[in-house]
């Protein structure tokens, strides 16, 4: 998101568990795109919270799983935000070789741009972060 809509709105990553590395394809498949996904780590609601990002201050929530769909929804109980499922393949566990897992990555990560671009617009020039 930041890559192509640079700082037009403040966007945070999160997820439901933050006890994953980022994964190798993940990694490779964006780096493909120009997105630095390396020293990227995954955090929690949770540890949003505990890092002093107020969720109140947030318009968006979109989800890319189930579950984190389920957490969202809960935060709408006590916050005013919009939720947005966007099902997205989850590729982990697809291909028996390389190149058939980086097919399903890129897949899933072109599924993502996709949605992004439907819902956001063409990212432009002066969005674009080098």
């Amino acid at each position: 998101m930041k890559k192509f809509y640079g700082r037009r709105a403040y966007v945070q990553s999160a997820g439901v568990k933050n006890d994953m590395e980022i994964d190798g394809f993940s990694i490779a498949v964006c780096h493909e795109i120009g997105v630095e996904l390396s020293r990227h780590r995954s955090r929690s609601f949770d540890e949003m919270k505990d890092w002093g990002d107020d969720l109140s201050g947030f318009d968006l929530v979109v989800a890319l799983s189930p579950a984190s769909q389920r957490q969202a929804l809960e935060f709408t109980r006590f916050f005013h935000l919009d939720v947005e499922y966007w099902p997205i393949l989850d590729p982990t566990g697809i291909g028996e070789t390389r190149e058939a897992k980086l097919a399903a990555y890129r897949q899933a990560r072109d599924q993502i741009k996709a949605r992004m671009i439907e819902r956001f617009g063409e990212p432009t020039e002066d969005d674009q972060v080098k």
